[in-house]
């Protein structure tokens, strides 16, 4: 009986934020009275522009958002969820227009082969896009703002996948009156994603300017006090979980499915029973790994598990977008080995296109793999693993090439006790990659040439996008030692405006130039590009000569830094312990 008193009152008072909130989640229309902005970029509130002012003060193209969400905003009944939803529906018909604009581009594939790949190339990303932004629409019209907001992170790494997608389109266009009729085509596009973008990232923001957050606090913790007052087990249930999930062990979370759990635990005592076996001696059910993707069943949706045995398979693999959660393992790095020597200098292709190796699909999981291209330093770009493949992991695998060895496309990446090899710009991309534990070999240039280690392209300030190296070492190849000095090794130069590499608790060898990082000529995106160090230490971390050109560049303290390990990064503890690979959520020394 004193349960149940209890209980009616928060169900009373449940009920009253309720409907408080129901008010408070109307946009009330603005006076037809309003007095303009003084401020130039902000839009002139009358009537019911005073909810788009309001919703827009977040995007930087204030008129295009303006334009985007004014029928919905005409309606007095509609909410800040119809605004983002009109947001997004209306940069779907713009990218949606920008592929149709690709399509309807001829290009002769034999008078001008590269052009043609290009667009093809392009074609194929802005459908990504399209999905991404579809998803992103389903997962906004699904959910309460208060699970919105609590999802932004994984929206976020979305849309800023969708811009990743449209910049990479016209950065592979060489030919100007291709390129400058698809960047023109494709402005509305960007700018709307821009604006998607910036509104999400400041979600907090936007529910504050609108009155909701408090209304969709006081809910969410009424809803949680009524749900503690009726079940104490279950909370200490639920305590027992998450503290599972921050296991560096990698141990399961409880949402991960039974028979996946037995799976993977199969793998870790090295009983594992592959759904395919690869061979090159004819041991197995195919003799290529090509072979093998290609009988993915339709629709599979448990871990599907190639095992690939010991060889070396020279093929161009590529795991496509609709197959999901595949883990492919080998005899060891070294061992089981796939290689090509696809590259830009001499064949005349898209970057993307050089990948010996391109992991789509999401989850994609790798462990004990070589993934090799030979095109060597004079093949100029030439990918060896690629990757835009969310939430995906490798683990025990060498990463090995030259310049663009590892390209981090686009979406959330972890890579663990790998070896990745190269020298100009060799990790590289827009995605949002972290490198633990791993050692980073820079090997020799060409006698013109330099290296360096990363090339992130992070374009937008509030998007997803850097790449992190934790607990690594960084050393030169033995080819490359005794004239180290000569060939200077950096740690990174900045690709594109915000670009974001970040180097913490990693033992640095006297291979890297004391200035530490270079800019990219011809640009000024060093004066907003974040350069990051702390806690490494070894010879060429001593930060005395570090390039003070950086306006960012800083050694960082722990407040900083942590916002750049797993946990925080990846947001690892809801994704990594699934794939069956150990990590460490957060410092790793300390």
């Amino acid at each position: 009986m004193a349960g149940n008193n209890l209980v009616l009152p928060l169900v009373s008072i449940f009920l009253v934020v309720a409907v408080v909130l129901g008010a408070v989640l109307v946009l009330h229309i603005g006076s037809s009275n309003d007095a303009p902005s003084k401020n130039n970029n902000q839009i002139v509130s009358t009537g019911y522009m005073k909810s788009v002012t309001t919703f827009c003060q977040y995007a930087e193209y204030k008129d295009s958002c303006a334009k985007s969400i004014s029928p919905v905003a005409k309606n007095q009944s509609a909410t800040t969820k119809d605004f983002i939803l009109a947001a997004l529906k209306a940069t779907i018909e713009e990218v949606s227009e920008s592929h149709k604009l690709v399509v309807n581009t001829q290009v002769d594939e034999n008078a001008d082969p590269y052009s043609h790949m290009a667009l093809e190339d392009c074609k194929d990303m802005l459908e990504d896009a399209i999905d991404d932004l579809e998803a992103s629409l389903s997962v906004v019209g699904d959910s309460t703002l208060h699970n919105l907001n609590d999802r932004g992170d994984e929206l976020l790494n979305w849309v800023s996948a969708v811009y990743a997608y449209q910049t990479t389109c016209t950065e592979q266009i060489e030919k100007p009156e291709y390129k400058s009729a698809i960047q023109d085509g494709m402005i509305n596009a960007t700018q709307l994603t821009n604006n998607v973008i910036n509104i999400i990232a400041d979600m907090a923001k936007v529910l504050e300017a609108f009155n909701i957050t408090k209304a969709v606090d006081l809910l969410h913790s009424g809803a949680a006090a009524t749900s503690t007052s009726s079940s104490s087990t279950s909370n200490s249930t639920t305590t027992t979980n998450s503290r599972r999930l921050l296991q560096e062990d990698g141990d399961f979370p409880s949402w991960f499915p039974a028979a996946d759990r037995k799976l993977l635990a199969a793998q870790r005592a090295g009983k594992l029973k592959p759904n395919v076996v690869v061979a090159k001696d004819g041991s197995g059910k195919f003799k290529s790994i090509k072979k093998a993707l290609k009988a993915y069943p339709k629709k599979y949706k448990r871990k599907y598990t190639i095992y690939v045995k010991a060889g070396v398979y020279d093929e161009t693999v590529v795991v496509k977008k609709k197959m999901h959660n595949i883990f492919m393992y080998g005899d060891g790095a070294g061992k089981t080995i796939i290689t090509g020597k696809k590259n830009f200098a001499f064949m005349k292709i898209t970057t993307s296109k050089t990948a010996t190796f391109s992991a789509l699909g999401e989850r994609f999981v790798a462990r004990g793999i070589t993934f090799r291209n030979t095109a060597g330093a004079e093949g100029h770009q030439a990918v060896a693993y690629r990757s835009q493949s969310d939430m995906s992991a490798l683990f025990d695998c060498s990463i090995e090439g030259y310049q663009d060895t590892l390209y981090y496309h686009t979406y959330r990446q972890f890579y663990r006790n790998c070896v990745i090899s190269g020298t100009i710009d060799f990790i590289f991309g827009k995605g949002s990659a972290l490198i633990q534990n791993s050692v980073i070999i820079a090997r020799k240039p060409l006698a013109n040439q330099f290296n360096t280690i990363t090339a992130d392209g992070k374009a937008l300030a509030k998007a997803k996008g850097g790449v992190v190296l934790q607990n690594c070492r960084i050393v030169p190849e033995a080819a490359l030692f005794p004239s180290r000095f000569k060939l200077k090794t950096y740690l990174g130069r900045p690709w594109k405006a915000y670009s974001t590499s970040v180097v913490m608790e990693s033992q640095i060898g006297d291979v890297v130039n004391p200035i530490g990082w270079k800019v990219w000529d011809g640009e000024k995106f060093e004066d907003t590009s974040i350069c990051w160090e702390y806690k490494n230490f070894g010879p060429g971390a001593n930060t005395v000569m570090r390039n003070r050109a950086f306006k960012k560049w800083e050694v960082v303290g722990p407040i900083k830094a942590r916002q750049f390990t797993v946990g925080s990064w990846l947001n690892g503890d809801s994704w990594l312990p699934a794939t069956g690979i150990p990590f460490a959520l957060g410092f790793t020394r300390g």
